[in-house]
C-alpha cells in the first residue's frame, strides 16, 4: 500500500493569527512556538522514522491520577498499543528534568517503550528497559519501535 504524500509546514493568515495546516489532524490549527516544534516532530516522525501517519495521535488524551493530560504526540503499533510518547516544548525551553517528569507521568498511564523529548534543537530519546529509562544514541525508526 503506498503512503499518500503529506503536505507540510504549509500557513496562512487568518485575523492576524499564522496558521499551520496539520496533516495528521487534517486541520489547521494556530502556529504556537510549541505548535512549530510539534510539527517538525510529526515530520521527523512520518517522513523519516517511517512512522505510518495514521498510527501518530496528535494531543492525545490520557488519564494521570484522575486528571486528563494530553500527550503532545502518541505513536501507536498497528495492534493499536503505544510504543513511544513524544513531548515536545517551544524552541525557547530548555529540555529539563521537568520535561522528563511530564513525559513519565504520561508514560505512567500508556506504558509504551520510547520516550522523546524534544524542543526543534535538542532531541533526547530514551528506551524503557526492564523498568529503567535508558538514554539512547539514536532516533528509533518504526521498525525498531515494533521490535
Amino acid at each position: 500500500m503506498e503512503q499518500q504524500k503529506l503536505s507540510w509546514f504549509k500557513t496562512e493568515q487568518r485575523e492576524g493569527k499564522t496558521y499551520v495546516f496539520d496533516p495528521l489532524r487534517r486541520r489547521h490549527v494556530v502556529l504556537t512556538p510549541e505548535e512549530e516544534v510539534r510539527q517538525k516532530a510529526l515530520y521527523l516522525l512520518v517522513e523519516h522514522l517511517h512512522v505510518p501517519a495514521g498510527l501518530v495521535a496528535v494531543e492525545y488524551s490520557v488519564k494521570v491520577n484522575g486528571m486528563d493530560k494530553r500527550c503532545d504526540a502518541v505513536v501507536f503499533g498497528s495492534n493499536g498499543s503505544p510504543l513511544m510518547i513524544v513531548e515536545c516544548k517551544a524552541q525557547s525551553v530548555k529540555i529539563t528534568a521537568k520535561t522528563l517528569d511530564q513525559a513519565v507521568r504520561y508514560y505512567s498511564a500508556l506504558r509504551p517503550k520510547f520516550l522523546l523529548l524534544y524542543n526543534g534543537v535538542d532531541c533526547h530519546c530514551l528506551k524503557v528497559e526492564n523498568g529503567v529509562l535508558q538514554p539512547m544514541d539514536h532516533l528509533p525508526d518504526y521498525d525498531e519501535m515494533k521490535a
